[in-house]
């Protein structure tokens, strides 16, 4: 009796190039940088934290409008900034920027790095995102590129709200600080963009920080918190004059050096150190985050 062969049913193999990927795969392809962005737009921290940047310097006008004048707001160099805050609408922005730069911003900054990596852990996505396959380097590049541009636009949305509630409200006038003579509207939004500038860069420190917890753990508050902290515990190792020279070493040394774009003549010395302090401490910062991340095991 003849026998009848069966048909063979194995699928054709898929055509590989000399890499070993599937033929038409590329890596840059994968998790484009704009959905990225997409992404993290349609989360509720990153619309809450952009709009209370919004919110805060409404919040501060109408605590100004409220204020009677019988108090001096505590005395000191800190009463002068609120009478000078009241001067125009670049003072104004100024003052917000002052009072914002020593924890909201740093907070709002680890928020968007410390909780990219973390959450998706936490939530069980990264192993997916991994799956498709995304390569890890990119995973890490396109995350932290949207994360820096959020901080980045956190920044700018306070500084402008401000400006623009301050020049609407007080009218538009010279820049004044408590550390130099009056400086032309002009040349006082070109410094105040010069003081933008500068703390987007020294938040860097913040931010790669941020980011290296957020691969290190699944917890993104321990990532956010983790990096919070480490920042007010350098700020206050830098009021301890005893460590001497140790002080200009610690991330936040520099950190209020912005001050020196409000003399005249400008001072800079301090601006390029912060600058070249916080670009090593970032550099380290992000390569041990690439170095750990693309060794570590990802299981959730």
């Amino acid at each position: 009796m003849a026998t009848v062969e069966s048909p063979d049913v194995r699928q054709p193999d898929r055509p590989v190039d000399q890499s070993g990927a599937a033929a038409g795969y590329r890596a840059r392809a994968t998790l484009p940088f704009w959905a990225e962005v997409r992404r993290q737009a349609a989360r509720r921290r990153t619309q809450l934290t952009l709009g209370f940047m919004v919110l805060l310097p409404l919040i501060v006008l109408i605590a100004f409008e409220f204020d009677d004048g019988d108090d001096d707001n505590g005395g000191g160099e800190f009463a002068s900034l609120v009478e000078l805050a009241t001067t125009g609408g670049l003072n104004f922005a100024l003052f917000t920027i002052f009072v914002s730069s020593t924890f909201l911003l740093v907070v709002a900054v680890a928020l968007f790095c410390g909780d990219t990596v973390a959450s998706e852990a936490s939530w069980g996505s990264l192993r997916y995102l991994l799956a498709v396959p995304v390569p890890r380097a990119r995973l890490l590049a396109v995350k932290l590129a949207a994360a820096l541009a959020y901080s980045g636009l956190s920044i700018l949305v306070l500084a402008a709200t401000a400006l623009l509630v301050g020049t609407l409200r007080y009218g538009w006038s010279p820049l004044r600080s408590t550390v130099a003579a009056e400086i032309p509207a002009g040349e006082g939004t070109l410094r105040l963009l010069g003081i933008l500038g500068y703390l987007a860069v020294v938040l860097l420190i913040v931010a790669s920080l941020a980011f290296l917890l957020s691969v290190s753990t699944d917890a993104a508050l321990g990532a956010v918190g983790g990096a919070v902290l480490l920042w007010i515990l350098s700020s206050i190792l830098d009021q301890i004059t005893a460590l001497g020279v140790l002080r200009d070493f610690l991330p936040t040394h520099f950190s209020t050096a912005w001050l020196g774009l409000l003399s005249t003549p400008m001072q800079t010395d301090d601006v390029v150190r912060g600058c070249v302090s916080a670009l090593a401490y970032a550099t380290v910062f992000l390569s041990l985050t690439f170095w750990r991340f693309t060794r570590k095991d990802v299981t959730s």
